[in-house]
């Protein structure tokens, strides 16, 4: 059985910073493209970054220049460095990840979501 695990969510003043992390963890043979999505109450799921196995990134226009994605394929973990938060980016950061199992099959898979409350 694979999970996403996700860790660092929280409170944080506009203009402060948080770091989210996910980690991959069961039977994983590879993981492909690891992404961080969000949604805010009352509106759709949107890809806030995306990252490939090769390190080639995407980011919504929205968080370009203060958002980064890294991961690290030894530790089956993405990470999302979030700067000069803003009150729009609250929301629930969901973990996405496209990977194939031991058993060969390969399936998208979602973490639990993360709270990230930017609030004064």
């Amino acid at each position: 059985q694979v999970q996403l695990v996700e860790s660092g969510g929280g409170l944080v003043q506009p203009g402060g910073s948080l770091r989210l992390s996910c980690a991959a963890s069961g039977s994983i043979f590879s993981i492909d493209y690891m992404g961080w999505y969000r949604q805010a109450p009352g509106k759709e799921r949107e890809l806030v970054a995306g990252i490939t196995s090769g390190g080639s990134t995407n980011y919504v226009g929205s968080v370009k220049g203060r958002f980064t994605i890294s991961r690290d394929n030894a530790k089956n973990t993405v990470y999302l460095q979030m700067n000069s938060l803003k009150p729009e980016d609250t929301a629930v950061y969901y973990c996405n990840a496209d990977l194939t199992t031991g058993w060969g099959i390969r399936d998208n898979y979602w973490g639990q979501g993360t709270q990230v409350t930017v609030s004064s």
